[in-house]
Parts: C-alpha cells; sequence; structure tokens
C-alpha cells in the first residue's frame, strides 16, 4: 500500500478546498431548521462551492447524485438529500461535504441537533467530538495508523456505544478516496508508520446500539438495523512534525 506524501504546497492546496468545505458546513449550520427541504440545505451548498470556485465532490462520484450527503437519526452515512425529506424538530442531522479545487480535495462532516434533544443525545454528539479530537492528537509523526483507530474505540466503548466497521475514514489529496482507509477500531502500534505530509480523512462514525448496518433501496443510505441514533463526525488532517494540522478547522460544533 503506497501513502501518498504531500509537499507543503500541496498541503496548502488542499486547505484552499478544506476551507470552503469548513464554509459550506458553517453556511448549512445557519440554515439547518425545523420545515427546511434536505434538497434546499444540497442546493444552497452547491451555489456556494461553484461561487466560491470549487466543484462538488461527491456530486457523480460513483453515481452519487448529490452535491453533500444529509444523513437523518438512524441513518449514518450517504444520505441522498430530497424535495420531499423535511427536516423536523428534534432530528439528529449529520451532513458531509466533499469539495475538489485546482485537482485537491477537502472533506468533512459534523452532526447537528435540531432544536431541543434529549441527553441522551447530547451524549451521543459530545462522544463522537471527543472521538475525532483524540484521533487527532494520536495522528502524529512516529506513531502507528492504528492508534488513531484505537483511540476512537476506546472512546466510543467507554461510553457504551458501538463503532461502524464497514465505513472508514481514508487518505485525502489528489482524489477523494486514497489509501490508506482509517478504521473507526484498532490496536495500538499497529498498522503503517504516520509520517510528516500524509494527509488523512479521520471520521468517527459512532452508534447508540448495535453495528449492524442496512443500505437503503436506493443503493447508498447507510441505516441502523436496530433503529439506533449514531452520530458522523469528520475533519481532513495533515500530519506535521509539529502534530496534526487540522485543515478544516473552524467547523461549528454544539
Amino acid at each position: 500500500m503506497r501513502i501518498n506524501i504531500r509537499s507543503k504546497w500541496e498541503i496548502e492546496a488542499i486547505r484552499r478546498s478544506c476551507i470552503i468545505v469548513k464554509d459550506v458546513l458553517n453556511l448549512l449550520y445557519e440554515l439547518l431548521q425545523p420545515g427546511v427541504k434536505t434538497k434546499e440545505l444540497d442546493s444552497k451548498a452547491e451555489e456556494y462551492i461553484m461561487r466560491s470556485g470549487g466543484k462538488p465532490a461527491f456530486k457523480g462520484y460513483k453515481g452519487f447524485p448529490a452535491t453533500i450527503c444529509v444523513s437523518i437519526n438512524n441513518e449514518l452515512v450517504h444520505g441522498i438529500p430530497d424535495s420531499r425529506r423535511v427536516i423536523n424538530e428534534g432530528d439528529l442531522v449529520s451532513i458531509d461535504v466533499g469539495v475538489e479545487m485546482g485537482g485537491y480535495y477537502g472533506d468533512a462532516a459534523v452532526t447537528y441537533a435540531v432544536g431541543e434533544v434529549g441527553d441522551n443525545i447530547v451524549k451521543l454528539m459530545r462522544a463522537g467530538q471527543k472521538s475525532l479530537m483524540k484521533a487527532i492528537e494520536n495522528a502524529k509523526v512516529g506513531g502507528c495508523l492504528y492508534d488513531i483507530s484505537a483511540s476512537i474505540e476506546e472512546i466510543a466503548k467507554s461510553e457504551g456505544y458501538s463503532v461502524a466497521i464497514e465505513y472508514t475514514g481514508h487518505g485525502i489529496g489528489t482524489a477523494l478516496h486514497e489509501p490508506p482507509s482509517v478504521p473507526n477500531y484498532g490496536v495500538r502500534g499497529t498498522g503503517p508508520k504516520l509520517k510528516k505530509g500524509m494527509v488523512l480523512a479521520i471520521e468517527p462514525m459512532i452508534i447508540d446500539g448495535s453495528n449492524n448496518l442496512v443500505v437503503a433501496n436506493d443503493g447508498w443510505t447507510v441505516y441502523t438495523e436496530d433503529g439506533s441514533m449514531c452520530v458522523h463526525y469528520e475533519h481532513t488532517v495533515a500530519i506535521t512534525e509539529e502534530g496534526a494540522d487540522i485543515l478544516t478547522d473552524g467547523i461549528i460544533w454544539h
């Protein structure tokens, strides 16, 4: 497995795409309220990306029909925006955004609660956020890839949650998905050595129940078989001598 090592110039090119990703997510956060249709969010995202000089990285990728993924409640990832799908008070909404600009890609995701939600949902969200930041702390020169993975699994399990097995983070750069896969589980001290210049999209997917997953009839939307709620958080990070540089930094969480 060959993992790309990016130059300082390339990392800055990836960062430019990541800044658009961050801006789109923050725009959608402001628009996210009961009554909004998921297709409206998709249209606003595409409009902003194009106006910023980028291209939607997801649209057309392996046939995916939209600019963003919007996954609600027990949908884990890859939800397709729809003009008939309305977001309601109390929904848990995961939004995933990818952008390509100048041949380089950025990717990030965040899960938002719409309106008032129970303490159990807040706890699940906090676990997702914590697992991502702990994973990023482990993305450092001299470490091993599965140190990142193990840190996600450790936090999830300590809170009583499970992690997605079939879906993973990934390398990113001149393609949306590059080697290596970055699982949400693993054994510390194993996997490829982490080196300066590696760029990874790290994305914990945490589930409040069984991690048995089902793909919907649309061929894309992934949801929990037992109806468990789930969260998805993602940052694109570059590994430097000083630690992980979060290229999608600045995304609003709550």
